[in-house]
């Protein structure tokens, strides 16, 4: 028996089936996807504190009441990869919308409210990575969509977790503007899908799973719409780069001692008036 997320309440007794359902379905499944906001999360990877001297710091070393500021470096996606959507976003996906879309937002788990927003000093581009510059085995190389973010106090409980390392996954708020479906089937019925398979399976990383599964979508254009830290999302592969110390204010006690001090020189000073 198959299950498939597309239809949830079905079950299929066989891959031919549910090819079956999926071919004569394409053209509304295309729209659904279409008008819906897909949210893509996602992973697992070790990012560093980077003090003002430029020195690395452990993340359990790092007070992070004397923070008041970290610039950060974000995966929020990666190409050549199928999600848990069953999507493969390919190379170029992010190109028309990052020159397009200045304001965005780096978002707590996808909720676009007051409460949820990070920062909005969000700086949004696309940079060619090797995958094993990414933690992973596959061979090859991905885009990756890069939020370079400034991020203070505002959201201070999602500051502290990214003061002390604990985002390790992130995802990307779309809508589908492109998108076609891939099918591994030899039926003369599916040959355009599977012309669509032929074309992509080489350039996907997790082949085996795509083969296993026997579809999947190609997504080659999409608009973001925001990115947000998550606890864990569909796609594996989106990790906290950097997390660097930009500016730090004196601790509480520290301040009191500097007033302490100053007061001192000022009494110093008075009595050699006198």
């Amino acid at each position: 028996m198959i299950v498939c997320k597309e239809f949830p309440n079905q079950v299929f007794e066989s891959k031919e089936s549910l090819f079956k359902a999926l071919r004569e379905n394409k053209s509304t499944l295309i729209a659904q996807k279409k008008m819906m906001t897909k949210q893509a999360d996602a992973v697992v990877y070790s990012a560093q504190a980077i003090n003002q001297k430029g020195g690395t710091m452990k993340m359990d070393q790092i007070d992070v009441s004397s923070i008041n500021k970290l610039a950060l470096k974000l995966v929020i996606n990666t190409t050549n990869l199928m999600d848990s959507h069953s999507d493969v976003h390919v190379k170029g996906i992010w190109k028309k919308s990052v020159k397009e879309k200045k304001d965005l937002y780096l978002l707590q788990e996808h909720a676009m409210r007051f409460d949820h927003i990070i920062t909005d000093d969000v700086k949004a581009s696309v940079e060619l990575m090797d995958w094993k510059d990414l933690g992973q085995k596959y061979e090859g190389q991905t885009e990756a969509l890069i939020f370079n973010a400034v991020i203070d106090k505002r959201n201070e409980y999602m500051f502290q977790q990214y003061a002390k390392g604990y985002v390790k996954n992130h995802s990307v708020g779309m809508r589908y503007v492109k998108i076609e479906m891939a099918i591994n089937s030899e039926s003369k019925y599916d040959v355009d899908e599977k012309e669509v398979w032929d074309k992509y399976i080489d350039q996907v990383a997790n082949r085996e799973t795509a083969e296993e599964k026997g579809f999947f979508w190609v997504v080659s254009e999409a608009k973001i719409i925001e990115g947000s830290a998550v606890p864990i999302g569909s796609n594996t592969i989106t990790p906290t780069l950097q997390v660097e110390v930009k500016n730090t204010e004196p601790s509480a006690d520290t301040q009191q001692t500097e007033a302490e001090k100053s007061l001192q020189e000022k009494q110093n000073y008075l009595l050699n008036l006198n």
